[in-house]
């Protein structure tokens, strides 16, 4: 003889749509009718496992590889164990045998400069498993056994490859598989911040376009542009300063000046054929040694950077008309100033060059 309710069910908590081996779940036993729920018992059907009649209407296990599978449940009032209800509804239990870590960089930079700070994480998502975590890294540096690690200010020393995997804490011979590898590269080499100008050669009162950007360009940097406080005789100039992270540990400065002076000897803005002018490159700072000179013609460069300060031009060609400038890069950095621009106009053959001296005859 059976007792028949309306609807039996079984419930799942917490009810992820995927759950993960290693992980807590509890499956409930509802009577939705026919009395109140302390006045029934209820049997299982499970997995590999044998059926007995029990006073909770729960079951909490922990999901393992043999977990899989379907789960029932049927009740019976307590004062009458020759009827029960029907069996519930399977409910289907699909438990993934992996929950397979992936490895993240915090910022998410694979090659970062020496002396910046990164975060590398190992991260397992699903469910509520305490988890211890193991490393692997053909690194120099071990990592610690946690879910992160922090490196400050990198070296060489830190890059490699890593990887992680989980291990669940209250069972030690269950674990994930192994993430795939995140390769880490740290450069020993600066960056280097590059500052170009457009056009290179400058006349009062044109405009003129300043970029920065940092060599072999990569991600997270910020640029920040200050106005530089002109001295009382040269125009005034730009500084550009480049850094990424938080903070930014790595801070770059390039400075663009308008300082340089450029004159010319003889101090003549037309020339004949043939003769020189001589260009004069001054950076009013610091001693002559201290900087690289090089000369510009209308945007082009004329003389590459030496350790030559003056340049002798021998005016030949009407190419040589045009608008000169030099430029200054103190030597062993970036640190650049730039001149004013002269223009020289070459205006031909010299009349001199013809002239006859022709006796003059004085009569009485």
């Amino acid at each position: 003889m059976f007792l028949f309710v309306s609807q039996l069910c079984c419930k799942q908590q917490p009810n992820w749509p995927q759950i993960f081996r290693g992980e807590t779940i509890t499956l409930t036993c509802e009577v939705q009718e026919g009395g109140e729920t302390t006045e029934w018992e209820y049997e299982w059907r499970r997995p590999r496992t044998p059926r007995q009649w029990t006073h909770n209407n729960d079951v909490t296990f922990r999901v393992s590889e043999s977990s899989s599978g379907g789960y029932m449940c049927k009740s019976r009032r307590r004062d009458d164990s020759y009827s029960s209800t029907e069996w519930s509804e399977a409910f289907t239990l699909s438990a993934s045998i992996s929950n397979r870590p992936v490895v993240t960089l915090h910022p998410n930079w694979s090659e970062i400069y020496r002396g910046e700070t990164i975060t590398v994480r190992c991260e397992i998502h699903g469910g509520d498993t305490e988890w211890d975590y193991e490393w692997e890294t053909n690194s120099m540096i071990k990592a610690p056994n946690q879910n992160e690690y922090r490196i400050r200010s990198a070296s060489s020393s830190n890059s490699g490859n890593h990887r992680c995997k989980g291990r669940v804490k209250s069972s030690q011979h269950e674990t994930t598989e192994w993430s795939d590898s995140v390769t880490l590269t740290v450069s020993d080499n600066e960056p280097r911040p590059v500052l170009t100008v457009s056009p290179s050669w400058l006349s009062p009162g044109a405009s003129v376009t300043l970029n920065c950007e940092v060599e072999h360009p990569s991600a997270g940097w910020s640029f920040y542009w200050y106005k530089a406080v002109p001295d009382l005789t040269h125009t005034a100039g730009y500084v550009c300063r480049a850094g990424r992270g938080d903070p930014e540990l790595l801070t770059l400065w390039l400075c663009w000046i308008l300082a340089a002076l450029l004159t010319i000897e003889p101090n003549w803005s037309s020339f004949f054929f043939g003769e020189f002018v001589t260009f004069k490159c001054d950076m009013n700072e610091g001693e002559d040694t201290d900087w690289e000179y090089k000369t510009n013609k209308d945007g082009r460069e004329l003389f590459r950077y030496s350790t030559i300060k003056e340049h002798t031009l021998e005016i030949k060609y009407s190419s040589h008309s045009g608008e000169y400038q030099c430029c200054g890069r103190r030597r062993g950095s970036s640190y650049t100033k730039i001149s004013n621009t002269v223009s020289v106009t070459m205006l031909g053959k010299s009349s001199m060059t013809n002239n006859v001296m022709i006796p003059l005859e004085i009569q009485m």
